[in-house]
């Protein structure tokens, strides 16, 4: 059995708990919603760090993650709930590496695949990155939800259920802060701590 199943304690069950239940929100105008995705077009990359909970299939993995995203690569770090860095994700246009705590390295078409390959669960990268900022990914959208800010409260898109219970505003940008995205076989909750941004008009992290 890999080494970070054995970090599902109690903390799993805390970032998981409480994904149901939402309250309705008022909607807002299309005009809003149009707004606040412009808005969020004009990121270019990101770091985010936070938590993440992950539950599939009777196995499941909770700890901390750090996310550099610059749109044409990505570097993500998880981290077991002591601190250990379990494992190292980098996505190039040429593929995708996986290192893993004992440093050991694979490599794949894709970050789908190598992480269920390799650490027992799907992460869902090609649309993560759009997700992860409050907007829809490019693919066909089956349903979204908004509330009176613009802001998503919910879409499904790609097979996924995606829940967005809490924003922050950095920079002038709302950001989601709590993030579930549910599968029939994957829950995956994200829990940010940290946005930093780099953005068009702003030429850097913030």
């Amino acid at each position: 059995m890999p080494a970070f199943f054995r970090w599902l304690p109690l903390v799993a069950a805390s970032l998981l708990a409480g994904c149901a239940g939402m309250q309705p929100q008022p909607t807002s105008t299309p005009e809003i919603n149009q707004r606040h995705l412009a808005s969020l077009s004009s990121i270019q990359g990101f770091n985010m760090q936070g938590r993440i909970g992950v539950q599939t299939e009777g196995k499941g993995f909770s700890g901390s993650s750090n996310w550099q995203h610059d749109g044409q690569s990505d570097n993500i770090s998880l981290f077991s709930p002591l601190g250990a860095q379990v494992a190292t994700i980098k996505t190039a246009p040429d593929g995708v590496t996986l290192v893993t705590e004992d440093g050991k390295t694979y490599r794949a078409a894709d970050v789908e695949t190598l992480t269920l390959q390799n650490l027992g669960w799907s992460l869902p990268m090609r649309g993560l990155p759009d997700w992860i900022l409050g907007r829809p990914a490019a693919s066909m959208i089956k349903e979204q939800q908004w509330d009176e800010a613009g802001r998503l409260t919910r879409l499904k898109q790609d097979g996924w259920d995606i829940e967005y219970s809490q924003y922050i505003e950095i920079n002038g940008y709302q950001l989601p802060t709590k993030v579930t995205l549910r599968s029939p076989k994957l829950n995956l909750k994200l829990v940010i701590e940290r946005w930093a941004i780099s953005a068009n008009q702003q030429g850097g992290l913030h």
